[in-house]
């Protein structure tokens, strides 16, 4: 294996993914982080982590190649594994790790060049007799040869990025008026998600089924085909339920979709994994659409059916391994057998019922679903995340598999209502309407599924019962039962009587300033000698810690500490908000609880912790 350690250029969900297939066959790993995702669980599943770009970047920096290849080159990274978007199809990325000697866990500079581009793609389909969607011929360098290229295809027309899928900069444009305010936008869009605003035009099929080819390759030569996943559920050209295989198409199609994608990848030589999509119109007709030489977010589902682990297959292609060896052990196409239906529900924080808009906010509540035959692929979501407003919206992917696809869409349902997540809004309930839906449960269904059913978008909001009832207990925990006439609720606190103390004196010096002078061994013995008795007062601790019966406030226990460290030094520690300090007074900056600390700049809650 020439692969010792592995670093993700990606985040959430699928950084995660591969951590955990690098873990399985014994790689070391590095994670990459930027400071608005130095809470996110992809930093700790991974052996180590690196921050890169600056506080003030949220997002940027996951497309800064030479900031990562920098983290790679620091800490002996032998390959780097760029998973799904960001810099996954970047040719100048793939580049770079090689002139740096790095392993890019993918297909090979000028495979990506050929395909990661999709305009590139479609020069090569058409030199394979592989029928391909009419599209621009020259360069889209401006709006007066995006408008005259637009004119020669004829309208409707589909607007795309060149580097990257999920719907990025995508648009469809049905008039001239249209494009000229979509070509900055998709642009724009396609820059900021891919590092690359290239563009490109291409006729619009009406109501087509999207359908996909998995693809694997090694180095040497074998191409293999994992059959094809249905992709037609989409909302703006982003997936929102995918499963496989599909279901109710001919299979002659099938075979010719399984042709077409072998027939492309070996034109250029393709290595590692890869999938090939296509569009298959109500009369058959089918279109190639693009190459993604990448894991793709919905790989779950053909994973399960097919028993093979498509991330490890990519880093065992990536070290060296033919399909044959018993790493990968793949014989041959006919080696490859499907089982069952699998299907997967990407759960996010939108809300269906007001376009789709994002929620972002602290997750109050979360319970997570599991059992027999779900499979759970989860970014950074658990009981008190903050989802961040910067970031895609996807909380977990929830794939179900079982022996037919109504089977696969009763277990996802049943999972969906297991789920409990309070604080933000998702969007469940459309799910589950998508998955009961007549047409869906036929496979009858194009890419204009849920535009044309608005039926979909009808369900009641969750009732968020059992948070209304702990609310409600709480309420009346601390503040009484309202029944009760002798509670008054406009009293206000008693303000606190302060000890009366020298405000100018210095402290005096007590255990810690000993601890100080004497180091930990030292003051340890001391202690043991000691014949008297030391006491720790924990009046404090118990005061805020036991809040909902005393009452009492940080607030209120910061206007008596300065005067009970300087009346009482001879106590030997002080326990204090559930933890054990040996004086009031900062040690560093010498100053009292609740000034601004001159070392931190920041007003301290209790002593001068960061000192």
């Amino acid at each position: 294996m020439k692969i010792k350690k592995v670093l993700v250029a990606n985040r959430g969900e699928i950084a995660i993914r591969i951590f955990r297939a690098c873990s399985e066959i014994g790689l070391k790993t590095v994670g990459i982080f930027t400071y608005e995702d130095r809470y996110s669980l992809h930093r700790y599943k991974a052996d180590e982590s690196y921050q890169i770009g600056e506080d003030n970047q949220p997002l940027k920096p996951y497309l800064d190649s030479n900031a990562i290849i920098k983290v790679a080159l620091e800490n002996n990274v032998d390959a780097i594994h760029p998973g799904y978007g960001f810099l996954s199809e970047n040719a100048e990325f793939a580049q770079k790790c090689k002139e740096n000697n790095i392993i890019f866990v993918g297909p090979k500079v000028a495979v990506l060049k050929s395909l990661g581009d999709k305009i590139a793609a479609k020069k090569v389909a058409i030199e394979n007799d592989i029928p391909i969607i009419k599209s621009n011929v020259k360069p889209l360098e401006n709006i007066k040869i995006a408008l005259s290229e637009a004119k020669k295809i004829g309208y409707p027309l589909m607007l795309k990025a060149a580097s990257g899928g999920g719907g990025r900069g995508m648009r469809v444009i049905r008039e001239e008026e249209e494009l000229k305010k979509a070509y900055p936008e998709s642009k724009r869009e396609a820059l900021n998600a891919f590092g690359d605003d290239t563009v490109f035009l291409e006729k619009f099929v009406e109501n087509p089924k999207h359908i996909e080819v998995q693809i694997v390759a090694d180095n040497f030569g074998n191409t293999v085909h994992l059959y094809e996943r249905d992709c037609s559920v989409q909302r703006r050209y982003q997936k929102v339920i995918e499963f496989a295989p599909s279901f109710g198409l001919k299979q002659e199609i099938k075979d010719a979709l399984y042709n077409y994608a072998i027939k492309i990848c070996k034109a250029v030589k393709y290595n590692n994994i890869g999938t090939v999509e296509f569009l298959v119109d109500d009369d058959d007709s089918i279109y190639f659409i693009e190459v993604n030489p990448r894991i793709q977010v919905e790989h779950t589902v053909t994973e399960v059916v097919t028993n093979i682990d498509l991330v490890k297959t990519q880093l065992f292609i990536a070290g060296g391994y033919k399909l044959s060896d018993q790493q990968i052990k793949i014989a041959n196409q006919k080696s490859i057998k499907i089982t069952g239906f699998a299907l997967q529900c990407r759960i996010t924080t939108e809300d269906p019922q007001n376009d789709f808009k994002p929620d972002f906010g602290t997750i109050s509540t979360y319970r997570s679903a599991s059992g027999f035959g779900i499979r759970l692929d989860a970014g950074s979501v658990y009981q008190g995340v903050t989802i961040s407003p910067f970031f895609d919206s996807m909380l977990v992917k929830v794939t179900a598999n079982s022996r037919t696809l109504d089977g696969a869409s009763r277990k996802i349902r049943r999972a969906l209502r297991e789920f409990r997540i309070r604080g933000v809004k998702t969007n469940m309930p459309f799910l589950d309407n998508i998955l009961k839906h007549d047409t869906f449960k036929k496979g009858a269904i194009t890419v204009n599924f849920i535009k044309s059913n608005p039926d979909l978008f009808i369900f009641k909001a969750p009732r968020n019962r059992a948070n209304k009832v702990i609310t409600y207990l709480a309420d009346i925990t601390v503040n009484g039962n309202p029944d009760i006439k002798k509670i008054d609720r406009t009293k206000t606190f008693i303000k606190p009587r302060i000890p009366k103390f020298d405000a100018n004196a210095a402290y005096p010096k007590g255990t810690k300033d000993l601890l100080t002078e004497l180091g930990p061994d030292k003051f340890s013995q001391w202690l043991l000698n000691e014949k008297k008795i030391h006491y720790t007062d924990t009046t404090m601790r118990d005061a805020h810690q036991s809040l909902l019966a005393t009452r009492m406030r940080t607030f209120d226990m910061l206007k008596v500490a300065e005067g009970y460290a300087k009346n009482h030094s001879d106590i030997f520690s002080m326990e204090v908000w559930g933890a054990q300090l040996l004086m009031f007074a900062c040690v560093i900056c010498k100053k009292t609880l609740g000034n601004v600390c001159r070392c931190c700049e920041k007003r301290c809650q209790i002593c001068c912790y960061k000192c």
